[in-house]
């Protein structure tokens, strides 16, 4: 695969895992007084570089089929989350904490996104020879 393809998967793959890891931490969130609930995460990057380096092509066995890949969400490892301080009821959600890291993934989502809209504008543009 070519640097560009690279460079759009890493992006994809990217944008696929800030979007669950957003949904994690909002179930984190939501979940702030349910007792015994137990607050999960997961390394973002730790997952990004497995997303990238495991993916495995399938065998086609005809000119007509597609080389499917793994998702690249398979190689997220789920932890629970170890807080500061113990809760009575056994829930391991710190709200100031998952509001933080809720935000700080929020930002990186549209940074993401922002990048890899700004990458596909270039190649727009070089292809049609503008700019």
């Amino acid at each position: 695969m070519n640097s560009i393809g690279q460079k759009l998967d890493v992006l994809g793959s990217a944008l696929k895992l800030r979007a669950q890891r957003q949904q994690l931490l909002a179930a984190n969130i939501a979940n702030a007084d349910t007792p015994g609930y137990k607050a999960v995460d997961f390394d973002f990057a730790r997952a990004l570089g497995r997303a990238n380096v495991s993916r495995i092509a399938l065998a086609t066995t005809r000119a007509g089929h597609l080389g499917g890949r793994t998702p690249a969400l398979a190689g997220v490892d789920l932890r629970y989350r170890i807080p500061a301080q113990d809760a009575i009821d056994g829930n391991t959600v710190e709200l100031d904490r998952e509001t933080a890291l809720f935000t700080e993934n929020a930002l990186a989502y549209q940074a993401s996104a922002q990048f890899l809209g700004d990458t596909i504008r270039s190649m727009r543009l070089a292809i049609s020879g503008q700019g």
